[in-house]
Protein backbone atom coordinates (compact mmCIF):
# COMPACT_ATOMS: atom_id res chain seq x y z
CA UNK A 1 0.00 0.00 0.00
CA UNK A 2 0.83 3.89 0.25
CA UNK A 3 4.04 4.61 2.81
CA UNK A 4 0.96 6.81 4.94
CA UNK A 5 -1.17 3.41 5.49
CA UNK A 6 1.66 1.15 6.26
CA UNK A 7 2.53 3.37 8.77
CA UNK A 8 -1.24 3.35 10.40
CA UNK A 9 -1.04 -0.61 10.03
CA UNK A 10 2.21 -1.49 11.15
CA UNK A 11 2.95 -5.17 10.42
CA UNK A 12 1.17 -5.71 7.16
CA UNK A 13 1.12 -9.24 5.71
CA UNK A 14 3.56 -10.02 2.59
CA UNK A 15 1.16 -9.20 0.40
CA UNK A 16 -2.38 -7.87 0.17
CA UNK A 17 -5.00 -6.33 -2.24
CA UNK A 18 -8.39 -6.47 -3.34
CA UNK A 19 -9.66 -8.50 -6.43
CA UNK A 20 -10.36 -6.75 -9.36
CA UNK A 21 -13.41 -8.95 -10.26
CA UNK A 22 -15.25 -6.18 -8.83
CA UNK A 23 -15.02 -4.47 -12.18
CA UNK A 24 -17.36 -5.16 -15.04
CA UNK A 25 -14.98 -5.89 -18.39
CA UNK A 26 -14.20 -9.20 -19.92
CA UNK A 27 -11.84 -7.93 -22.78
CA UNK A 28 -8.20 -6.26 -22.54
CA UNK A 29 -9.21 -2.93 -23.27
CA UNK A 30 -12.24 -3.01 -20.43
CA UNK A 31 -10.22 -4.34 -17.82
CA UNK A 32 -7.13 -1.85 -17.96
CA UNK A 33 -9.80 1.53 -18.66
CA UNK A 34 -11.36 0.09 -15.68
CA UNK A 35 -8.00 -0.32 -13.47
CA UNK A 36 -7.44 3.26 -14.27
CA UNK A 37 -10.89 4.21 -13.57
CA UNK A 38 -10.95 2.61 -10.36
CA UNK A 39 -7.87 0.91 -8.99
CA UNK A 40 -5.92 4.23 -9.36
CA UNK A 41 -8.91 6.48 -7.39
CA UNK A 42 -8.32 3.45 -4.52
CA UNK A 43 -4.58 3.94 -4.65
CA UNK A 44 -4.83 7.68 -4.11
CA UNK A 45 -7.02 6.95 -1.34
CA UNK A 46 -5.14 4.57 0.81
CA UNK A 47 -2.03 7.16 1.01
CA UNK A 48 0.76 7.51 -1.56
CA UNK A 49 1.36 9.42 -5.17
CA UNK A 50 0.69 6.04 -7.52
CA UNK A 51 3.26 7.35 -9.77
CA UNK A 52 6.08 8.30 -6.97
CA UNK A 53 9.13 6.81 -6.89
CA UNK A 54 10.25 5.00 -4.36
CA UNK A 55 6.49 4.70 -3.24
CA UNK A 56 4.65 1.65 -1.85
CA UNK A 57 2.78 -0.23 -4.53
CA UNK A 58 -1.05 -1.13 -4.12
CA UNK A 59 -1.63 -4.81 -4.36
CA UNK A 60 -4.29 -6.20 -7.06
CA UNK A 61 -5.72 -9.12 -7.47
CA UNK A 62 -6.49 -9.03 -11.60
CA UNK A 63 -9.14 -11.06 -12.67
CA UNK A 64 -8.62 -11.69 -16.60
CA UNK A 65 -11.82 -13.14 -18.63
CA UNK A 66 -10.61 -16.19 -20.51
CA UNK A 67 -10.54 -13.66 -24.47
CA UNK A 68 -8.36 -11.27 -22.14
CA UNK A 69 -6.01 -14.08 -21.25
CA UNK A 70 -5.56 -15.18 -24.38
CA UNK A 71 -4.74 -11.46 -25.94
CA UNK A 72 -2.44 -10.99 -23.01
CA UNK A 73 -0.27 -14.45 -23.50
CA UNK A 74 0.06 -13.60 -27.05
CA UNK A 75 2.95 -10.91 -28.46
CA UNK A 76 4.11 -8.23 -25.94
CA UNK A 77 0.77 -7.38 -24.44
CA UNK A 78 1.51 -8.65 -21.59
CA UNK A 79 4.69 -6.73 -21.05
CA UNK A 80 3.59 -4.17 -21.35
CA UNK A 81 0.63 -4.27 -18.98
CA UNK A 82 3.42 -5.33 -16.34
CA UNK A 83 4.99 -1.89 -17.42
CA UNK A 84 1.60 0.36 -16.86
CA UNK A 85 0.53 -1.21 -13.39
CA UNK A 86 4.56 -1.02 -12.27
CA UNK A 87 4.21 2.84 -13.29
CA UNK A 88 0.67 3.45 -12.23
CA UNK A 89 1.86 1.47 -8.96
CA UNK A 90 0.26 -1.52 -8.85
CA UNK A 91 1.46 -4.73 -7.84
CA UNK A 92 -0.64 -8.04 -9.25
CA UNK A 93 0.47 -9.99 -6.83
CA UNK A 94 -2.85 -12.45 -7.47
CA UNK A 95 -4.96 -13.74 -10.18
CA UNK A 96 -8.41 -14.82 -10.11
CA UNK A 97 -8.46 -17.78 -12.08
CA UNK A 98 -11.89 -18.64 -11.33
CA UNK A 99 -14.61 -16.79 -13.23
CA UNK A 100 -13.90 -17.66 -17.21
CA UNK A 101 -16.41 -15.86 -18.61
CA UNK A 102 -17.92 -12.46 -18.53
CA UNK A 103 -18.36 -12.18 -14.39
CA UNK A 104 -20.66 -9.09 -15.07
CA UNK A 105 -23.23 -9.91 -16.98
CA UNK A 106 -27.00 -9.69 -16.02
CA UNK A 107 -27.38 -13.82 -15.00
CA UNK A 108 -24.16 -15.78 -14.24
CA UNK A 109 -25.54 -17.88 -11.63
CA UNK A 110 -24.07 -21.74 -11.88
CA UNK A 111 -22.16 -20.30 -15.40
CA UNK A 112 -19.48 -19.29 -13.08
CA UNK A 113 -18.70 -22.70 -12.74
CA UNK A 114 -18.15 -23.53 -16.54
CA UNK A 115 -15.61 -24.90 -17.76
CA UNK A 116 -15.02 -27.26 -14.83
CA UNK A 117 -11.74 -28.39 -14.12
CA UNK A 118 -12.72 -31.66 -16.57
CA UNK A 119 -12.12 -29.98 -19.88
CA UNK A 120 -9.52 -29.05 -21.97
CA UNK A 121 -11.06 -25.14 -21.81
CA UNK A 122 -10.17 -24.42 -18.16
CA UNK A 123 -6.64 -26.14 -18.17
CA UNK A 124 -6.33 -23.85 -21.32
CA UNK A 125 -7.64 -20.85 -19.71
CA UNK A 126 -5.24 -21.32 -16.37
CA UNK A 127 -1.99 -22.44 -18.55
CA UNK A 128 -2.63 -19.12 -19.96
CA UNK A 129 -2.92 -17.08 -16.92
CA UNK A 130 0.46 -18.65 -15.38
CA UNK A 131 2.40 -17.21 -18.22
CA UNK A 132 0.35 -14.01 -18.15
CA UNK A 133 1.30 -14.11 -14.56
CA UNK A 134 4.73 -14.52 -14.89
CA UNK A 135 4.84 -11.66 -17.44
CA UNK A 136 3.56 -9.00 -15.51
CA UNK A 137 5.15 -9.80 -11.62
CA UNK A 138 8.22 -7.63 -11.13
CA UNK A 139 11.18 -10.00 -10.88
CA UNK A 140 11.22 -12.00 -7.54
CA UNK A 141 8.55 -11.52 -6.82
CA UNK A 142 5.80 -14.87 -6.54
CA UNK A 143 2.38 -15.76 -7.38
CA UNK A 144 -0.39 -17.06 -7.01
CA UNK A 145 -3.34 -18.02 -9.07
CA UNK A 146 -7.00 -19.09 -7.33
CA UNK A 147 -9.16 -21.53 -9.42
CA UNK A 148 -12.45 -23.44 -9.29
CA UNK A 149 -13.36 -26.11 -6.98
CA UNK A 150 -13.14 -28.78 -9.74
CA UNK A 151 -16.90 -28.35 -10.68
CA UNK A 152 -20.43 -27.74 -9.51
CA UNK A 153 -21.50 -30.69 -7.25
CA UNK A 154 -24.45 -31.80 -9.38
CA UNK A 155 -24.03 -34.22 -11.28
CA UNK A 156 -21.47 -35.83 -8.52
CA UNK A 157 -18.24 -37.19 -10.14
CA UNK A 158 -16.87 -40.62 -10.39
CA UNK A 159 -13.95 -41.75 -9.32
CA UNK A 160 -13.12 -41.58 -13.71
CA UNK A 161 -13.96 -38.04 -13.46
CA UNK A 162 -12.33 -37.08 -10.30
CA UNK A 163 -8.70 -38.80 -12.05
CA UNK A 164 -8.97 -36.59 -15.06
CA UNK A 165 -9.41 -33.26 -13.03
CA UNK A 166 -6.74 -34.38 -11.42
CA UNK A 167 -4.44 -34.89 -14.14
CA UNK A 168 -5.49 -31.49 -15.58
CA UNK A 169 -3.86 -30.45 -11.92
CA UNK A 170 -0.90 -31.89 -12.72
CA UNK A 171 -0.46 -30.81 -16.01
CA UNK A 172 -0.88 -27.01 -14.65
CA UNK A 173 1.62 -28.61 -11.23
CA UNK A 174 4.25 -29.42 -13.81
CA UNK A 175 4.16 -26.41 -16.28
CA UNK A 176 4.47 -24.24 -12.61
CA UNK A 177 7.92 -26.55 -12.11
CA UNK A 178 8.88 -25.72 -15.66
CA UNK A 179 8.57 -22.33 -14.95
CA UNK A 180 10.69 -21.85 -11.85
CA UNK A 181 13.30 -23.93 -12.64
CA UNK A 182 13.27 -21.67 -15.98
CA UNK A 183 12.59 -18.02 -14.62
CA UNK A 184 13.01 -18.69 -10.62
CA UNK A 185 9.13 -17.54 -10.83
CA UNK A 186 7.35 -19.04 -8.22
CA UNK A 187 3.29 -19.28 -8.62
CA UNK A 188 1.11 -21.55 -6.74
CA UNK A 189 -2.58 -22.61 -8.54
CA UNK A 190 -5.07 -22.47 -5.74
CA UNK A 191 -8.70 -24.14 -5.84
CA UNK A 192 -11.44 -22.37 -3.59
CA UNK A 193 -13.32 -24.34 -2.10
CA UNK A 194 -17.25 -22.99 -2.36
CA UNK A 195 -20.77 -23.99 -0.87
CA UNK A 196 -22.66 -26.12 -3.34
CA UNK A 197 -19.43 -27.38 -5.42
CA UNK A 198 -17.33 -30.90 -5.94
CA UNK A 199 -15.17 -29.00 -2.99
CA UNK A 200 -17.40 -27.45 -0.75
CA UNK A 201 -14.92 -28.20 2.63
CA UNK A 202 -12.25 -28.80 3.70
CA UNK A 203 -12.13 -32.02 4.34
CA UNK A 204 -13.31 -32.59 0.26
CA UNK A 205 -10.07 -30.98 -0.12
CA UNK A 206 -7.70 -32.93 2.16
CA UNK A 207 -9.42 -36.25 0.40
CA UNK A 208 -8.68 -34.68 -3.14
CA UNK A 209 -4.86 -34.49 -2.69
CA UNK A 210 -4.53 -37.55 -0.72
CA UNK A 211 -6.76 -39.39 -2.92
CA UNK A 212 -5.93 -38.28 -6.10
CA UNK A 213 -3.15 -36.01 -6.17
CA UNK A 214 -1.04 -37.07 -4.11
CA UNK A 215 -0.92 -41.03 -4.90
CA UNK A 216 1.99 -40.71 -7.46
CA UNK A 217 5.72 -40.05 -7.60
CA UNK A 218 5.05 -36.27 -8.30
CA UNK A 219 3.61 -35.53 -4.51
CA UNK A 220 6.47 -33.12 -4.44
CA UNK A 221 5.52 -30.97 -7.28
CA UNK A 222 1.80 -30.91 -5.98
CA UNK A 223 2.63 -29.84 -2.55
CA UNK A 224 4.94 -27.09 -4.50
CA UNK A 225 2.62 -25.93 -7.17
CA UNK A 226 -0.93 -27.13 -6.16
CA UNK A 227 -2.41 -25.04 -2.96
CA UNK A 228 -5.64 -24.03 -1.76
CA UNK A 229 -7.33 -20.80 -1.40
CA UNK A 230 -9.18 -20.38 1.75
CA UNK A 231 -12.59 -18.14 1.40
CA UNK A 232 -13.44 -16.88 4.56
CA UNK A 233 -17.12 -16.39 3.72
CA UNK A 234 -17.40 -19.80 2.03
CA UNK A 235 -15.85 -21.79 5.30
CA UNK A 236 -18.58 -19.87 7.09
CA UNK A 237 -21.52 -20.66 4.93
CA UNK A 238 -20.50 -24.11 5.07
CA UNK A 239 -20.61 -23.66 9.14
CA UNK A 240 -16.80 -24.64 9.20
CA UNK A 241 -14.46 -23.54 11.86
CA UNK A 242 -11.66 -20.93 10.75
CA UNK A 243 -8.89 -22.19 13.15
CA UNK A 244 -9.68 -25.67 12.12
CA UNK A 245 -9.97 -25.21 8.53
CA UNK A 246 -6.84 -23.99 8.25
CA UNK A 247 -5.27 -26.51 10.97
CA UNK A 248 -6.67 -29.59 8.93
CA UNK A 249 -4.29 -28.14 5.82
CA UNK A 250 -1.75 -27.35 7.84
CA UNK A 251 -1.82 -31.39 9.38
CA UNK A 252 -2.60 -32.59 5.73
CA UNK A 253 0.92 -30.77 4.37
CA UNK A 254 -1.26 -28.62 1.89
CA UNK A 255 -0.58 -24.97 1.45
CA UNK A 256 -2.61 -22.39 1.79
CA UNK A 257 -1.44 -20.32 -1.29
CA UNK A 258 -3.94 -17.30 -1.16
CA UNK A 259 -6.77 -16.09 1.73
CA UNK A 260 -9.80 -14.35 0.31
CA UNK A 261 -11.17 -11.73 3.00
CA UNK A 262 -14.90 -12.13 2.28
CA UNK A 263 -17.79 -11.87 4.62
CA UNK A 264 -21.10 -13.53 4.61
CA UNK A 265 -24.66 -12.51 5.54
CA UNK A 266 -25.79 -13.62 8.73
CA UNK A 267 -28.90 -13.53 11.08
CA UNK A 268 -29.82 -16.14 13.92
CA UNK A 269 -33.72 -15.48 14.57
CA UNK A 270 -33.81 -16.84 17.93
CA UNK A 271 -31.83 -14.01 18.97
CA UNK A 272 -34.53 -11.37 17.43
CA UNK A 273 -37.84 -10.43 18.90
CA UNK A 274 -40.96 -12.10 16.96
CA UNK A 275 -41.96 -9.18 15.93
CA UNK A 276 -38.42 -8.20 14.70
CA UNK A 277 -38.06 -11.49 12.70
CA UNK A 278 -40.12 -10.11 9.63
CA UNK A 279 -38.12 -6.86 9.65
CA UNK A 280 -34.86 -9.57 8.84
CA UNK A 281 -36.44 -11.46 6.24
CA UNK A 282 -37.35 -8.14 4.40
CA UNK A 283 -33.69 -6.90 4.31
CA UNK A 284 -32.77 -10.65 3.29
CA UNK A 285 -34.89 -10.48 0.28
CA UNK A 286 -33.32 -7.70 -0.82
CA UNK A 287 -30.32 -9.69 -1.37
CA UNK A 288 -32.01 -12.21 -3.47
CA UNK A 289 -30.81 -10.73 -6.96
CA UNK A 290 -30.24 -12.24 -10.36
CA UNK A 291 -26.81 -12.02 -11.24
CA UNK A 292 -25.00 -14.25 -8.94
CA UNK A 293 -25.64 -17.46 -6.87
CA UNK A 294 -26.40 -16.78 -3.20
CA UNK A 295 -26.05 -20.46 -1.52
CA UNK A 296 -27.47 -20.44 1.79
CA UNK A 297 -27.28 -22.64 5.16
CA UNK A 298 -30.33 -23.09 7.27
CA UNK A 299 -29.54 -24.28 10.64
CA UNK A 300 -32.80 -25.04 13.10
CA UNK A 301 -32.48 -24.77 16.72
CA UNK A 302 -33.25 -28.65 17.35
CA UNK A 303 -32.17 -29.71 13.98
CA UNK A 304 -29.68 -30.23 10.80
CA UNK A 305 -28.15 -27.84 8.28
CA UNK A 306 -30.46 -27.79 5.51
CA UNK A 307 -28.41 -26.31 2.17
CA UNK A 308 -30.20 -24.11 -0.59
CA UNK A 309 -28.73 -23.66 -3.77
CA UNK A 310 -29.50 -20.23 -4.05
CA UNK A 311 -31.42 -17.57 -1.37
CA UNK A 312 -34.71 -17.39 -3.33
CA UNK A 313 -35.19 -20.94 -2.50
CA UNK A 314 -34.75 -20.94 1.12
CA UNK A 315 -37.05 -17.52 1.17
CA UNK A 316 -39.71 -19.83 -0.60
CA UNK A 317 -40.09 -21.90 2.35
CA UNK A 318 -41.25 -19.08 4.89
CA UNK A 319 -44.26 -18.79 6.15
CA UNK A 320 -44.78 -17.45 8.95
CA UNK A 321 -41.86 -15.08 9.79
CA UNK A 322 -42.10 -14.20 13.53
CA UNK A 323 -42.16 -17.95 13.93
CA UNK A 324 -38.26 -18.53 12.84
CA UNK A 325 -36.10 -20.04 14.99
CA UNK A 326 -33.28 -20.61 12.80
CA UNK A 327 -29.69 -19.40 11.94
CA UNK A 328 -29.09 -18.63 8.39
CA UNK A 329 -25.74 -17.95 6.52
CA UNK A 330 -25.38 -16.57 2.92
CA UNK A 331 -23.18 -16.70 0.75
CA UNK A 332 -23.02 -13.01 -0.27
CA UNK A 333 -20.10 -11.46 -0.26
CA UNK A 334 -21.08 -7.65 1.80
CA UNK A 335 -18.19 -4.94 3.01
CA UNK A 336 -15.98 -6.45 4.97
CA UNK A 337 -15.86 -3.80 7.44
CA UNK A 338 -19.44 -4.36 8.51
CA UNK A 339 -20.47 -6.14 11.81
CA UNK A 340 -24.11 -5.86 11.12
CA UNK A 341 -26.57 -3.61 9.38
CA UNK A 342 -30.29 -3.26 10.60
CA UNK A 343 -31.59 -6.61 11.81
CA UNK A 344 -29.29 -8.68 9.45
CA UNK A 345 -25.36 -9.69 11.07
CA UNK A 346 -22.02 -10.55 9.15
CA UNK A 347 -19.35 -12.63 9.47
CA UNK A 348 -16.86 -10.54 10.35
CA UNK A 349 -15.44 -11.86 13.26
CA UNK A 350 -14.79 -15.09 11.20
CA UNK A 351 -12.39 -12.78 9.43
CA UNK A 352 -10.31 -11.57 12.49
CA UNK A 353 -10.69 -15.74 14.01
CA UNK A 354 -8.88 -16.12 10.30
CA UNK A 355 -6.45 -13.49 10.36
CA UNK A 356 -5.47 -14.30 14.15
CA UNK A 357 -4.44 -17.95 12.96
CA UNK A 358 -2.40 -16.94 10.06
CA UNK A 359 -0.45 -14.63 12.21
CA UNK A 360 0.26 -17.14 14.86
CA UNK A 361 2.00 -19.10 12.09
CA UNK A 362 2.88 -17.13 9.48
CA UNK A 363 2.20 -19.12 6.32
CA UNK A 364 -0.03 -17.61 4.40
CA UNK A 365 2.15 -14.79 1.87
CA UNK A 366 -1.34 -13.54 0.00
CA UNK A 367 -4.31 -11.81 1.49
CA UNK A 368 -6.83 -10.50 -1.06
CA UNK A 369 -10.68 -8.70 -0.14
CA UNK A 370 -12.99 -9.91 -2.34
CA UNK A 371 -16.35 -8.14 -2.12
CA UNK A 372 -16.80 -8.89 -6.06
CA UNK A 373 -21.03 -7.85 -5.07
CA UNK A 374 -20.78 -4.12 -4.59
CA UNK A 375 -22.89 -3.97 -7.79
CA UNK A 376 -25.43 -5.91 -6.21
CA UNK A 377 -25.42 -4.91 -3.10
CA UNK A 378 -28.59 -3.06 -1.67
CA UNK A 379 -28.14 0.77 -2.15
CA UNK A 380 -27.89 1.74 1.76
CA UNK A 381 -24.56 -0.70 1.95
CA UNK A 382 -23.23 1.37 -1.15
CA UNK A 383 -20.22 4.07 -0.83
CA UNK A 384 -20.69 6.91 -2.95
CA UNK A 385 -18.32 5.53 -5.42
CA UNK A 386 -16.56 2.11 -5.88
CA UNK A 387 -13.72 3.38 -5.19
CA UNK A 388 -14.77 4.39 -1.82
CA UNK A 389 -15.93 1.58 -0.48
CA UNK A 390 -12.58 -0.54 -1.49
CA UNK A 391 -10.68 1.81 -0.12
CA UNK A 392 -12.68 1.89 3.16
CA UNK A 393 -12.27 -2.09 3.27
CA UNK A 394 -8.63 -1.75 2.78
CA UNK A 395 -8.13 0.49 5.05
CA UNK A 396 -10.42 -1.73 7.48
CA UNK A 397 -8.53 -4.97 6.33
CA UNK A 398 -4.95 -2.78 7.11
CA UNK A 399 -5.89 -1.86 10.78
CA UNK A 400 -6.16 -5.55 11.54
CA UNK A 401 -2.65 -5.96 12.26
CA UNK A 402 -2.11 -9.33 10.71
Amino acid sequence: MGRELSARCGTLPPRFGYCTNVHAGADLASMQANLAEHALAVRRQVGGDPAAPGDEKMGVGLWLAAPAARALRQGEAAAELGHWLADHGLLPFTLNGFPYGDFHQPVVKHRVYEPNWLETARLEYTLDLVHVLDRILPPGEAGSISTLPLAWGKPAPGTDQLQQAAAHLRQVAAELARLEVETGRHITLALEPEPGCVLQRSEDVVRLFEDHLLSDDDADTVRRYLSVCHDVCHAVVMCEDQVEVLQRYRAAGIRVGKVQVSSAVCVDFQQLEPAQRPDAVAQLRAFAEDRYLHQTTVTPTDGQTKFYEDLPLALAGIDDATRLTSSWRIHFHVPVYLSEFGRLGTSRSAILECLAECRRHADVAHFEVETYAWGVLPAELKQATLADGIAKELTWFAGQQI
